[in-house]
């Protein structure tokens, strides 16, 4: 017969796997994006299992979907992604009624529900979604039109990057079994340990005040606009189509009378035709990742990310540049 010891660790054992922590770990969840892996990575506990859909080297805007990766949605629990401005080749299928009800956009879109009347937990509540209202997290409605162009590289600025992570936190409280204490517990520590991180980042990016950055497409808007860099101009507007020859023409006029321009180029996108219109020129090269390729996922993986960026823009100081 057991002695007292080994019915007491069976009794610990039996209580384990019946503990919320253990009802969570069973979670399956689905992300567009590598950055947004990193936000739920900072907030879920750590046995939530989380899979993103864009690989290295793809770009979000026209990336094909692989059957495994189909499958992957059909097994998740909850379903993050920016939002159909961005993932575009998710948005009828995120649309769609096999998938809606367990889908989160963090960027509001028409049609697009809510982290707070998503129905995470698979119950029949009908065709309901939320009332259309266009805001981006923790920002009014003012000016905010998604459709008309808005720039959906929302994870890059460190706020609405906080607002992101608090609607997945609040997208997993709402799971069944969900251990919400730790939840809380890693959305505090993340929200301070972000915050620490900004000040750092601010200050140590203050040297780039005088310095003329041009970035390849719009991504680097929102980084550049939260830590007061100077963005002169953008090579492309559309990175999927090659500018016409009259934004090739200001671009390169802007080039020419800037202070100690430098131009931040991205992985995903082709080298070959920036550099025709960069030839010539005497520009300082640098290059960041938006989507966070070469970033571990893990908790600090967000902080980590955004520290990497400014790593990426301090090499275009002259004393810096190779």
């Amino acid at each position: 017969m057991p002695n007292a010891s080994q019915a007491s660790i069976a009794m610990l054992g039996l209580a384990a796997l019946l503990s919320p922590l253990s009802a969570l770990a069973a979670t399956n969840v689905v992300t567009s994006i590598k950055p947004v892996e990193l936000l739920v990575k900072a907030v879920a506990p750590d046995d939530v299992d989380v899979t993103s859909l864009v690989p290295a080297g793809s770009s979000p805007h026209n990336y094909t979907m692989r059957p495994s990766q189909r499958r992957a949605l059909e097994n998740s629990d909850v379903i993050f992604w920016v939002g159909p401005e961005m993932e575009t080749f998710l948005s009828r299928l995120l649309g769609g009624e096999e998938f809606r009800k367990r889908t989160v956009s963090l960027m509001h879109g028409d049609d697009v529900p809510r982290a707070d009347d998503t129905d995470l937990h698979h119950d029949d509540h009908g065709d309901d979604h939320h009332d259309g209202d266009h805001d981006e997290p923790g920002h009014d409605t003012h000016g905010h039109d998604h459709g008309a162009g808005e720039d959906p590289h929302i994870w890059l600025d460190p706020v609405l990057a906080l607002e992101m992570a608090k609607a997945i936190h609040q997208a997993l409280s709402q799971l069944e079994g969900a251990d919400t204490q730790a939840l809380d517990a890693n959305l505090a520590q993340f929200e301070r340990t972000l915050l620490e991180a900004e000040e750092d980042i601010q200050h140590r990016l203050e040297p780039l005040a005088d310095i003329s950055l041009f970035a390849y497409h719009d991504a680097f808007t929102r980084y550049a606009g939260h830590f007061n860099l100077k963005l002169n101009g953008i090579l492309t507007l559309n990175p999927e189509l090659s500018p016409g020859a009259r934004h090739i023409a200001e671009v390169q006029d802007k080039l020419r009378k800037a202070n100690q321009p430098c131009l931040l180029t991205e992985p995903q996108f082709n080298r070959q035709w920036w550099r025709s219109i960069t030839e010539g020129l005497d520009i300082t090269f640098s290059t960041w990742d938006p989507l966070a390729t070469e970033i571990e996922s893990n908790r600090d993986g967000y902080v980590n990310f955004l520290r990497g960026i400014a790593d990426a823009a301090l090499t275009c100081l002259p004393e810096n540049a190779q």
